[in-house]
């Protein structure tokens, strides 16, 4: 998937698509579900997850909403995977049982993501460890999918040592953890006090995050939650699509209405133009799939200068903090920084390793 997103930006690297906008619970800083909602018929949800292949899509994942309600959802994950794309599901959890896991195992399902915002339930958010630690247990045991949990601080989060409670417990179920930024009702950044920055740095230390997670923050969550805007150009519309219930192509769930255009009408010429459009939410964005989908774009059009941003010097004037693997690779396949040419071995080296990446 990474080596065809770096080969080409005319196609979406990851799209997120709603089957069904109702949810099972009503998180108070939540504004991306209803209670009415029926779901997107099953016939309807397969034709946009042919346009999404259709346009090159890597990537769907199923948002909500919860995605679980959809009584149909294996067969949507079935649908994904036999166009040997990936499939992915974001959800609360409350409704993961063992048998359920089991029946998403025969489905194909390649990744999943609970967000746990509390250890106890509280007026804002239902999503807490305490419910949900035993589904955890349940998916250390029989899930043959990988799962990420994400804890969060910022605003709504009562008391932010949680997030690190939550970060330890995924931890020793040995789950991959991130940790967010809560952002208000239009994606942006509410600035964190001090105590709250100091969580997120311990769980930084425990979690040891790995090469995008550890670049993300010093490309992102640093600024953020220092209260600073990031400097970037965000792909959302282009490189990121959002679909919603109703099939409208969005920037992010943050930005319903725009381009609000329906997904059987969305054309390489539109990708091409969102691709470049600037969006006036970018510096203070907190929406982190977006994000991510800017760097794999950074390090495509100038490898160096994104391991430069990824990984910055100590010190002015310094060279970037590169670790050894990464050094590596980069005397690998990226030209010197002087004029003196790649040795015959390097080249033939890279070669070899791209052939085997697919790249090549």
């Amino acid at each position: 998937m990474v080596a065809r997103a770096l080969k080409s930006r005319r196609h979406p690297i990851l799209a997120h698509i709603i089957p069904i906008r109702r949810c099972n619970l009503a998180c108070a800083y939540c504004n991306e579900y209803d209670k009415v909602s029926s779901p997107v018929p099953t016939r309807e949800m397969v034709r946009r997850i042919d346009l999404l292949d259709a346009l090159g899509t890597e990537i769907i994942t199923f948002s909500g909403g919860e995605p679980l309600l959809h009584p149909d959802l294996d067969d949507l994950i079935r649908r994904i995977r036999s166009h040997g794309r990936i499939a992915t599901l974001i959800t609360n959890g409350y409704l993961l049982t063992p048998d359920r896991i089991r029946q998403l195992n025969r489905a194909g399902l390649e990744h999943l993501q609970i967000s746990i915002d509390n250890v106890n339930p509280d007026d804002v958010s239902k999503k807490s460890l305490k419910v949900l630690d035993q589904k955890l247990k349940w998916l250390e045991e029989h899930a043959q999918f990988a799962i990420s949990i994400n804890s969060v601080v910022g605003a709504g989060v009562k008391d932010s040592r949680d997030a690190l409670i939550i970060t330890r417990r995924a931890l020793e179920l040995g789950f991959d953890t991130t940790v967010g930024v809560i952002h208000d009702h239009g994606g942006q950044l509410q600035p964190l006090p001090e105590a709250d920055r100091a969580v997120y740095e311990q769980i930084q230390n425990e979690r040891k995050p790995g090469f995008w997670a550890f670049s993300y923050d010093n490309l992102f969550q640093k600024n953020l939650m220092a209260g600073k805007p990031n400097d970037w150009q965000c792909r959302a519309g282009s490189r990121y699509l959002y679909i919603c219930e109703d099939g409208l192509v969005h920037y992010c769930s943050q930005q319903r209405g725009y381009p609000a255009i329906p997904l059987e009408k969305y054309t390489f010429e539109d990708l091409d133009r969102e691709y470049w459009t600037k969006k006036p939410c970018a510096p203070y964005c907190t929406v982190s799939c977006v994000h991510r989908v800017e760097m794999i774009d950074m390090v495509r059009v100038d490898p160096r200068t994104a391991l430069k941003k990824f990984f910055p010097p100590g010190a002015q004037g310094e060279a970037p903090n590169l670790p050894v693997g990464i050094k590596i690779l980069s005397s690998l396949f990226l030209p010197p920084e002087t004029d003196r040419p790649q040795s015959g071995v390097t080249k033939a080296v890279a070669g070899a390793v791209m052939r085997v990446l697919g790249i090549k």
